[in-house]
């Protein structure tokens, strides 16, 4: 086939991508697009949005029991159906599908080739789709947004046994009995809680302290929370060697034994491996197109440009923070790039992401032991507020959980950390704050409706000058300034 000549080369239909293709092709620019797989990527696929919708599911099992301290209890024993959730998670995917689909994009203008791609020249990309029919394209900017893939550790006799990743437990049409998660990230410690609200035995082990990005002291009020529904961990512990069952009599489901050095030794039915990503390069022929990479992906400068300056990367593939909303935030910058010659450049002091367990956790910013490490301690300023003195989260018996703000000792904004109900909502305001240098004085000084969750923002900000309010000093000035005001 003759080389295709194009302003545009989008690799990977995923989040970031359809961003890029669909955002160049409206302002003008003729653009390809090359999919190899489902369109949507991870994040609709097997990611953000299948999680989320099991998530869902499960707070609904939870909270179908009532609320006894409200006066409100359910009698009913019925068995979660985990088919009919399956199909929930599935039926979510679909409804979404449409906005991520070839038909879509193609009306949007976007040519888009159903193959994998890969580089045969700096200039040039070739694919061949499943038809047999070959595609050469010379484009004038190429971006890479093809993703990452589930890691599994090199673990003795993993390869032997039959596990899960985020690529295929959503798949399961039957609930596990008991499920084992290798790995306590933010995807192991979801699928723990929501297996566990849906009926399965959950245990989770992880060679280090689960979420180990997060501050350490909120995300242990995380855990507890956890530990008391019924989740078992077992922290800063080797797995020596995993093996499933070999007696004769064994069923057709066989159980599966995770040795740990300590001696213990945990049985399952199934098993989810979750300790990280790698960047999907392998096919890319990079080399050819004279593209640095490392373990993380592809080498990139602050406009995300790889040592070839026509070719971008941006989302998982690029090396930084492995979220949906980074890959779009990054699909902005190579747009600017790209198409107006802005020297866009990304900013990376405020990326906010949250962990959907319920309560969610979210962090924006430096958290305290970040922060302690870049300022020291003499230089910032902690402030905790508990969702205890919310009135909300009184009416509603949700009290557990907290915000933590770090500024500076004059109260610039560095961070925030919140564990609530609803903290992926609330840390916006946070970020926002933290992207235009504010101090803590704006955010305590806005209006906030009332009763809301969002309300504990604005008392963690105002409690920054609690001491200062309440001083000596100020009662001073106050009683002297009362003594010229009327009876």
């Amino acid at each position: 086939m003759a080389e295709i000549k194009c302003d545009v080369c989008v690799i990977g239909g995923g989040s970031g991508g359809l961003s890029v293709a669909a955002g160049a092709a409206q302002m003008g620019a003729d653009t390809i697009l090359f999919e190899r797989a489902e369109m949507g990527g991870d994040c609709l696929n097997t990611g953000c949005v299948p999680s989320k919708a099991l998530l869902a599911a499960a707070k609904a099992a939870y909270h179908r029991k009532g609320k006894p301290a409200m006066g409100i209890s359910s009698s009913s024993d019925d068995a979660v159906d985990f088919a009919k959730v399956n199909a929930h998670v599935h039926d979510v995917i679909a409804s979404i599908a449409p906005h991520d689909s070839v038909e879509r994009f193609e009306g949007l203008g976007v040519r888009v080739i159903q193959a994998e791609a890969c580089f045969t020249s700096p200039k040039t990309v070739k694919g061949i789709d499943k038809a047999g029919n070959e595609y050469t394209v010379r484009a004038r900017f190429f971006v890479l947004a093809t993703g990452s893939h589930p890691w599994v550790p090199p673990i003795k006799g993993i390869e032997a046994v039959e596990y899960l990743t985020n690529e295929t437990i959503f798949q399961l049409k039957q609930r596990p009995e008991h499920l084992v998660i290798i790995g306590g990230g933010p995807i192991g410690i979801e699928m723990a809680q929501a297996h566990l609200r849906l009926g399965s035995k959950v245990s989770v082990v992880d060679v280090g302290p689960i979420m180990f990005r997060d501050d350490p002291e909120i995300v242990l009020r995380l855990k507890q929370q956890l530990e008391a529904e019924g989740v078992n961990f077992f922290e800063k512990v080797q797995i020596s060697h995993i093996h499933a069952e070999t007696e004769q009599n064994a069923p057709p489901s066989h159980t599966i034994h995770i040795e740990l050095e300590t001696g213990e030794t945990l049985s399952c039915s199934h098993l989810l491996v979750a300790v990280g990503r790698r960047p999907n390069i392998q096919t890319l022929g990079l080399d050819k197109a004279g593209i640095e990479t490392n373990p993380k992906g592809v080498v990139t400068d602050r406009r995300l440009r790889s040592s070839n300056k026509r070719v971008f990367a941006i989302g998982d593939v690029a090396g930084r923070h492995q979220f949906t909303h980074i890959a779009a935030y990054h699909s902005s910058i190579v747009v600017q790039n790209m198409l107006f010659r802005i020297p866009a450049k990304i900013n990376d002091t405020a990326i906010p992401w949250v962990t959907y367990t319920d309560p969610e956790m979210a962090q924006t910013g430096l958290n305290l032991p970040e922060a302690r490490k870049k300022f020291g301690e003499a230089h910032i300023q902690c402030i905790d507020w508990d969702l205890k003195e919310n009135d909300r989260a009184r009416a509603e018996r949700r009290t557990n959980g907290c915000i933590r703000v770090i500024t500076t000792k004059k109260g610039v904004i560095l961070g925030a950390t919140i564990l609530a109900p609803h903290a992926g909502e609330m840390i916006h305001s946070w970020t926002l704050a933290i992207q235009k240098k504010m101090k803590i004085a704006a955010l305590a000084s806005t209006i906030a409706a009332y009763p809301t969750y969002s309300e504990a923002s604005k008392r963690a900000a105002g409690a920054f000058f609690t001491a200062q309010l309440f001083s000596t000093k100020v009662k001073k000035i106050v009683s002297f300034l009362l003594r010229f005001s009327p009876h």
